[in-house]
C-alpha cells in the first residue's frame, strides 16, 4: 500500500435514503465507500425513495436493504433494532420533509423513527432546490438539528440539469462521493463494535 493511498476502516452503518430524485445517485456513493470500507451498510430506503431507485438494485450495493415494508420483518426490522445494530447513519438524500419531521421530533416513517431511537452519530446531507434551502423555515430546521446535536453537512452549491424546466440550475448539492467518505470515516465510533 502506498502512502497516499486511504487505509480500509470499519463499523456498522446505517444510510437513510430519503424520496428525492438525488437518491439514484447513491449507488455511485456506495461504490465509493466499498473501496475502503470493510464494514457492514444497511440502507433504509423510504418508500418514495423506492419509488425512484428500487430498493433491488440498492441490495447490489448494501449488505442489507430495509423498506419497513414487510410485515413479517417488522420484529426484527425497526426503529429500536436498527438503532440497535449500527455506529451511525448518513441520511443521503436528505429531504426538506425529513429534515422538518426529524426537527420537530415526529416519526411519520421508519427511518424518521430511526432517528429518534439513536444514540449514535446522524449525519443529513440536504438535498433539495435553492429556493427551498433558503426558506427561513428550512434553515429554522437546519439550526433546530444541529442545536440538537445532529450533523446537517452544509451543502455546496453546483449546477445541475433540470428535466421540468429544461435547462440548468443552481442549487444546493451533496458532496462528491469521496468527500462523503471522508465525514464517514471521521465521525464512526473509533472504540465502537466493528465487523470485518
Amino acid at each position: 500500500m502506498t502512502s497516499d493511498t486511504p487505509s480500509t476502516f470499519g463499523g456498522r452503518l446505517l444510510i437513510g435514503a430519503t424520496g428525492s430524485a438525488a437518491v439514484a445517485m447513491l449507488p455511485t456513493y456506495l461504490s465509493t465507500l466499498r473501496a475502503t470500507f470493510t464494514g457492514t451498510v444497511t440502507v433504509l430506503m423510504t418508500h418514495t425513495a423506492g419509488t425512484f431507485l428500487p430498493p433491488h438494485t440498492v441490495g447490489l450495493f448494501a449488505d442489507r436493504v430495509v423498506t419497513g415494508t414487510t410485515p413479517a420483518a417488522w420484529a426484527r426490522e425497526n426503529q429500536a433494532t436498527l438503532a440497535a445494530e449500527h455506529d451511525l447513519m448518513a441520511v443521503l438524500p436528505a429531504t426538506a420533509h425529513t429534515l422538518s419531521a426529524v426537527a420537530t421530533g415526529a416519526a411519520p416513517n421508519l427511518l424518521t423513527a430511526t432517528v429518534a431511537a439513536a444514540e449514535f452519530p446522524v449525519l443529513f446531507f440536504p438535498v433539495m432546490t435553492g429556493a427551498m434551502w433558503t426558506k427561513p423555515a428550512v434553515q429554522r430546521n437546519v439550526d433546530q438539528l444541529r442545536h440538537d446535536g445532529y450533523h446537517v453537512v452544509e451543502p455546496a452549491w453546483g449546477q445541475r440539469y433540470d428535466v421540468g424546466l429544461g435547462e440548468f440550475v443552481k442549487a444546493p448539492m451533496p458532496p462528491a462521493p469521496p468527500a462523503f467518505v471522508g465525514m464517514i470515516r471521521e465521525l464512526l465510533p473509533r472504540n465502537g463494535p466493528t465487523a470485518a
